[in-house]
C-alpha cells in the first residue's frame, strides 16, 4: 500500500504531451490546408474587417432633440390673413414630435348658447322630447341636452337641442382651396445632442463646419451635396418618404425622421456623423387636430374652432458606438482557432473511414493488453513509426 501511495504521489510531477502522427498524403494534406485558409479568411475578412468584432459596442444612446420651424403661409380665416410658426406648429416647444398644419376647416364666431345639435350625430336624433334627456351629454357630440326635441314638423324626425358653443362645428370634408400652398417650403432646423455613456462620448449634429450662422442660413439638407446640414425642407421630407406633398397636405399624414449615429471611435469623433432618412407612416392617413381661439365681441365671449389637418412628424434617434477591445479580440481569435480542430477531425475521419490503407489506423491507435499479474512498471514495447501513402 505504501508503494502504491508513493507511486501516485510521483505522478504529480509528470508532464504529459500530445503525440502527433504525420500523414504524408497530398489529397488529405491539401484539404487540410484549404480548410485552414477558409477559417483564417473567415477570421480576417468577415469577423475583423466586415463585422469589426474586435471592437466593443455601446448601442444605448442618450438623445435630446429640439426642432424649430420657419416659414409663413397666407390663409383666409376670420381673424388673420397670414400664419407663422406660432400659429401652425403644435406643440409650441418644438420637441422630437410635432404637428404642422397644412389645411383646416374653420367654424367662426361660436358663442355659448342653446342650439340644435349636429344632425349627423346618431345620439342627437329624436322623435319626441323624452328622447332628449335633460342634462345628458350627447355622445360624440358638442353639448348637453336641454330636454327639447327640435322638429320641422310633427311627422319628421328631429334633433335634440343642446347647450354649448353655437353654431356647432362644421362637419365636412377638407377643401383643397384652403390648403396652405407655402407649407411645402417650410424649413425645420433639427438640433440633436447624443451621448454614449459607456465611452463618455457626446456630440451634436451641428459640428464645427455647420455651426456658423452664415452656413445655417444658406444650407439645405441634401443626401449628396449637403449630408450634414441640419435644415430640412418639409416638402422634401414628404417626397423622399415616397408620398406626394399635395395629397398629404390635403388630409394630413404621419412621417418619421430617422437619425442614425454609427460611430467608430477608433477613427476619432470627426468620423462620427449622423445619417438621415425618412419614413412614411401614412401618406393620407387623415391626421387632424383641433384648436380654438377666443375673442370678446360686444362684451360676449366668442371663439373660433379649427379642425386642422397636417403633417405629424416623429424624430427617432438611434445608433451604435464602437471601440477597440483587447478582450473581444482575444475571444474571437480563440474561437476561430478552436474551429481549426474541426479540420483535423475531418481529415482523421477521411483517413480512418474512407481510405483503404490501414497504415494510418495502426499508427493512430496503440493498443496495449496488460494481464492482471503484470507489473504496472513494466516497460512498454515501442511501436516503430510508419510512413505511408496511397
Amino acid at each position: 500500500m505504501a508503494g502504491l501511495g508513493s507511486l501516485h504521489l510521483f505522478n504529480v510531477f509528470e508532464y504529459k504531451t500530445t503525440k502527433y502522427v504525420v500523414t504524408k498524403n497530398k489529397k488529405v494534406g491539401l484539404l487540410y490546408r484549404m480548410f485552414q485558409l477558409i477559417v483564417m479568411g473567415y477570421l480576417v475578412g468577415w469577423v475583423f474587417v466586415t463585422k469589426k468584432e474586435y471592437q466593443a459596442k455601446d448601442d444605448t444612446i442618450e438623445s435630446s432633440v429640439v426642432v424649430k420651424v420657419k416659414g409663413v403661409a397666407s390663409v383666409n380665416t376670420t381673424d388673420s390673413k397670414l400664419w407663422g410658426p406660432e400659429d401652425y406648429v403644435m406643440p409650441k416647444q418644438g420637441e422630437d414630435f410635432l404637428f404642422i398644419i397644412t389645411n383646416y376647416i374653420e367654424t367662426a364666431n361660436q358663442k355659448m348658447d342653446n342650439c340644435s345639435e349636429n344632425p349627423l350625430i346618431p345620439d342627437a336624433m329624436c322623435t319626441k322630447d323624452e328622447d332628449c334627456r335633460e342634462g345628458e351629454a350627447v355622445r360624440a357630440g358638442n353639448g348637453i341636452k336641454t330636454g327639447i326635441c327640435l322638429k320641422t314638423d310633427e311627422d319628421s324626425n328631429g334633433t335634440c337641442e343642446i347647450t354649448g358653443w353655437c353654431p356647432t362645428e362644421k362637419s365636412q370634408e377638407p377643401d383643397t382651396a384652403t390648403v396652405m400652398r407655402q407649407a411645402e417650403n417650410f424649413t425645420l432646423y433639427i438640433r440633436n445632442f447624443i451621448r454614449f455613456s459607456k465611452y463618455d462620448f457626446s456630440k451634436f449634429n451641428v459640428n464645427k463646419t455647420t455651426k456658423s450662422k452664415s452656413y445655417l442660413r444658406s444650407c439645405l439638407y441634401d443626401e449628396i451635396s449637403e449630408p450634414y446640414c441640419p435644415i430640412f425642407r418639409l416638402g422634401d421630407i414628404v417626397n423622399k418618404s415616397g408620398c406626394s406633398f399635395q395629397v398629404t397636405a390635403h388630409k394630413g399624414g404621419s412621417f418619421a425622421i430617422l437619425i442614425e449615429w454609427s460611430c467608430d471611435l477608433d477613427k476619432g469623433d470627426s468620423k462620427c456623423n449622423p445619417r438621415y432618412s425618412f419614413l412614411s407612416l401614412g401618406c393620407d392617413a387623415g391626421y387632424n387636430n383641433r384648436f380654438v381661439r377666443y375673442n370678446d365681441a360686444a362684451g360676449q365671449k366668442q371663439r373660433t374652432i379649427f379642425k386642422a389637418y397636417g403633417i405629424h412628424l416623429n424624430i427617432i434617434v438611434f445608433g451604435t458606438a464602437r471601440k477597440f477591445s483587447i478582450i473581444n479580440t482575444f475571444i474571437h481569435i480563440a474561437s476561430v482557432l478552436t474551429l481549426m480542430t474541426a479540420g483535423s477531425f475531418l481529415c482523421d475521419f477521411i483517413l480512418l473511414c474512407m481510405m483503404k490503407s490501414r497504415d494510418f489506423r495502426d499508427s493512430k491507435f496503440e493498443i496495449k493488453t496488460m494481464n492482471d499479474k503484470e507489473s504496472p512498471k513494466k516497460k512498454k514495447t515501442a511501436i516503430p513509426r510508419r510512413k505511408f501513402s496511397l
